[in-house]
């Protein structure tokens, strides 16, 4: 029998303490420290994306090193929707906060998410990583509780309490912003530093076919470039505190922007040019089993915005929630690479136009599904750029090239399909073209089959749902998951032509549906049977206001009008629900004799609504009918 001494005890007992905290700390060790530096407002609009006038060095080094995505798609084309499809890792239109401002503390309605959804901070932290955001968040619902380590300005990795805990940080740029191009204050406040030599010439300048080529707009999008070469220099910083730390190759790198240039045709829009970015993902070597391909090469792989929480989720050794709508695409456990991406657009500040996109690597399909209206509709914040008065003036002088004409049209087409190989700007819609009609009938389909496996509540009118929020307390992504099927009819009378089927859609037992047998009837071309107006007036009286109104801008449409017509939408603007006030609003624009009618009304809620969005559209309403130009914010 062999005697151990105490101290043999004691010594062999700090030994296994020790191999402990060794494989404690090589685990973690295991897991990369991740980065993500975000921009915003841009398209690939930088050096290594083939952009000559960029001045955008640092980031082309992280590309010559690292891998360059070529094929890197935004849910939808502008700030918050995107940053909600990222942060939940799945698609704004399936959980309800795909309208712009689904969420905003200065009014009431608010969106919600179901509070099981987790986000991927919250798993990340639960992996054992410091988590911090410095520091937008703007993920379009009412987050009620604290995902992040830290969530500020000062927010950075260098904070975490113990320097072998994995970290992961997000610095979110916002001096490539819209509002940097538009304000030349501002362009000037952010640009003080950037080196006379980075700055770009205007002449230099190809301005695209759709901007009228003019002064103005060579300035502005001088300042664009100069905006992005400033934040390539905010990047080589970020990149220097990594390097002076020791951390550089602990860390991966991602590099992107929230959607595209925030310019007209682009930011907003659902072409490659408002939601195509540019996408860039440094690996160290010491994490080479991760790499795609070798580095320094160029990845075409679809990837889209829902597939960054479970990619970093992967990295990070985490479990990726069931919830989650999205893919893997570095990793161990990828799936097969994706065949399409999908995007959404849904209320862009106070207009409605519902837009739906399927993209794969060779062909765009889009689906409008509101073609009644303009492709540009008047907004106060994008119409109050200087870009936008340049196209303005140029519509009324008549001298937009082509493209510029197809960016004014007053209607639109129910759907497009674009051969990107051949037309990357999407300027020749094929939808009309006999030898695609297979390719269109086939992504009609991928679109409709994606629309019902996430069920896109966005079809669902802002104020019904809210409504249903509220009636049920519970979110519209729980909600229409728990009720009898009534999507199908949804789909088809959002997207039918037939008077019939909308006839009968008119007395459907669900609200959405009959709203839509409303709404399609107003997008018919040709007259309506009598028997159909009939209907018409018969659901003015409808128990759900919102198919009421629908109803009257069909009846306004085909060219009725009556006191019934006038009275419903008089108590649309008297709505407790803001949506609805807003859903009214839309339509006295639209009817200058109804607006005549009830103008001293609509004058009213324009100092006394706290929704801006419906004080925005009755102010350029009663513009419109009095030839004035009273702004508001």
């Amino acid at each position: 029998m062999i005697r151990t001494s105490p101290l043999m005890l004691l010594f062999f007992f700090k030994y296994l303490l020790f191999l402990s905290c060794t494989n404690s700390k090589e685990v973690k060790k295991m897991h990369p420290n991740i980065l993500w530096i975000t921009v915003e407002d841009i398209s690939p609009n930088l050096g290594c994306y083939g952009d000559s006038l960029a001045n955008t060095p640092v980031l082309d080094a992280l590309a010559s090193k690292g891998f360059l995505y070529n094929n890197a798609i935004a849910n939808a084309p502008v700030c918050a929707p995107a940053r909600n499809s990222i942060i939940t890792g799945m698609y704004p239109s399936s959980l309800g906060t795909l309208n712009m401002r689904s969420f905003s503390k200065a009014m009431k309605s608010s969106g919600r998410i179901p509070s099981d959804i987790k986000l991927y901070p919250e798993v990340l932290r639960s992996s054992g990583y410091y988590c911090t955001n410095n520091s937008k968040e703007d993920y379009n619902f009412n987050l009620k509780r604290e995902i992040w380590d830290e969530s500020s300005n000062t927010a950075h990795w260098k904070n975490r309490p113990n320097k072998n805990t994995p970290f992961f940080s997000i610095f979110n740029l916002i001096l490539t912003h819209e509002s940097c191009i538009n304000d030349k204050n501002k362009h000037e406040r952010v640009t003080k530093d950037l080196p006379d030599h980075l700055k770009t010439n205007p002449k230099d300048i190809l301005v695209p076919p759709y901007y009228p080529d003019t002064h103005k707009t060579r300035t502005l999008l001088k300042r664009h470039y100069d905006n992005i070469a400033m934040m390539d220099i905010v990047v080589k910083n970020l990149l220097q505190e990594l390097k002076e730390a020791g951390e550089s190759e602990n860390t991966i790198v991602f590099f992107y922007s929230d959607h595209g240039t925030g310019l007209p045709r682009h930011k907003r829009w659902l072409f490659d040019t408002g939601v195509k970015v540019p996408f860039i993902v440094y690996i160290p070597e010491k994490y080479k089993h991760l790499y795609p391909s070798q580095p320094g090469s160029e990845i075409d792989q679809l990837i889209s915005f829902i597939d960054l929480a479970p990619t970093v989720i992967e990295l990070a050794g985490g479990e990726t929630p069931k919830n989650m709508q999205g893919q893997t695409f570095l990793g161990k456990n990828l799936k097969p690479e994706r065949d399409y991406v999908f995007l959404a657009r849904g209320r862009m500040d106070e207009r409605y136009d519902i837009q739906r996109g399927v993209r794969s690597k060779k062909y765009k399909y889009l689906r409008y599904y509101e073609p009644k209206k303009p492709f540009i509709q008047f907004m106060n914040t994008p119409e109050g750029g200087p870009l936008m008065t340049e196209l303005r003036k140029a519509e009324k002088e008549g001298t937009l090239k082509p493209e510029g004409k197809q960016l004014v049209a007053l209607t639109k087409p129910t759907e497009s399909l674009f051969d990107l190989s051949k037309d990357p700007m999407e300027f020749n819609d094929l939808a009309n073209d006999p030898s695609m009609k297979e390719e269109l009938v086939k992504l009609r389909a991928v679109h409709d089959q994606w629309m019902k496996q996430v069920l896109d509540v966005g079809l669902i009118p802002e104020a019904i749902m809210r409504n249903w929020e509220e009636k049920n307390n519970q979110s519209i992504y729980n909600w229409v998951r728990n009720q009898e099927d009534f999507y199908d009819e949804l789909l088809l009378m959002s997207s039918t032509k037939i008077e019939e089927k909308l006839f009968e859609g008119l007395n459907h037992p669900n609200e959405a549906v009959r709203y839509w047998a409303a709404q399609g009837l107003y997008n018919l071309d040709e007259k309506i049977k009598n028997s159909t107006v009939d209907r018409l007036n018969q659901k003015l009286n409808d128990s759900i206001i919102n198919v009421g109104i629908s109803a009257a801008s069909a009846l306004l449409k085909h060219g009725s009008q009556s006191k019934k017509i006038i009275n419903i939408l008089s108590k649309g603007l008297e709505a407790q629900n803001e949506w609805t006030r807003l859903q009214t609003a839309l339509v006295l624009d639209d009817f200058q004799q109804a607006l005549k009618i009830l103008e001293n009304q609509s004058q009213n809620l324009v100092s006394t609504d706290t929704n801006k969005y419906v004080v925005r559209v009755i102010n350029h309403g009663l513009n419109q009918l009095n030839g004035t130009s009273i702004k508001v914010k």
